[in-house]
């Protein structure tokens, strides 16, 4: 198997006033295309930080992380910019733009790296129909359940059609019901479009 992401001796120090944290030590791990990997430890085991640094949301301290055998240490802004769109990240508490409705809020993305308009809306209207919210396409986020608020982040994410979707605890959030309906959405969408 083709590997996509290769991390290898990563560590991440963060320095306080009074001591430094090691958030992650020596890590080493291969992620495959088209695999689903999920990473778990106990609470401030590090787990959010090495997520974040599988798209450089934060830097790694020493060590290095390859996405499809580019180096993202080696590459300039708009270089780390445009390979971001091939990572998409769908976070816990979903961080949706609250005064956006939910087919904007699935533009944003688009609209960021110069997407027309009409284009945006036809490619979120079709994320409407995978995440099934379509008759949710002008409501705001406050007027969402929990639920709904994740599956527009997951149509969000899936905008700008990325190789790799990392989740940040995307179902913490949830009841247990719920919590079964995302893990199968984010499963059909692995096997349905090959996303990492």
């Amino acid at each position: 198997m083709e590997t996509i992401i290769e991390i290898k001796n990563v560590t991440k120090t963060f320095s306080g006033k009074d001591q430094n944290v090691e958030a992650l030590k020596g890590i080493n791990l291969e992620i495959h295309k088209g695999e689903i990997y999920g990473i778990i430890g106990m609470s401030g085991a590090g787990k959010s930080t090495l997520v974040r640094c599988l798209n450089f949301l934060e830097r790694p301290t020493t060590g290095t992380v390859v996405v499809e055998g580019k180096d993202l240490a080696a590459l300039k802004d708009k270089e780390l910019r445009q390979m971001r769109t091939q990572i998409a990240m769908i976070f816990q508490h979903f961080n949706l733009l609250m005064q956006r409705t939910v087919i904007d809020n699935i533009c944003f993305p688009l609209e960021i790296v110069g997407a027309d308009k009409k284009k945006a809306k036809e490619r979120a209207r079709e994320l409407l129909k995978i995440v099934d919210l379509s008759e949710k396409e002008n409501a705001y986020p406050a007027q969402l359940s929990g639920g709904q608020k994740q599956r527009v982040a997951i149509a969000r994410a899936l905008a700008t059609n990325p190789k790799i979707l990392l989740c940040d605890e995307a179902t913490s959030a949830l009841d247990p019901t719920t919590t079964k309906a995302i893990l199968a959405l984010l499963k059909e969408i692995n096997q349905k479009y090959g996303i990492t």
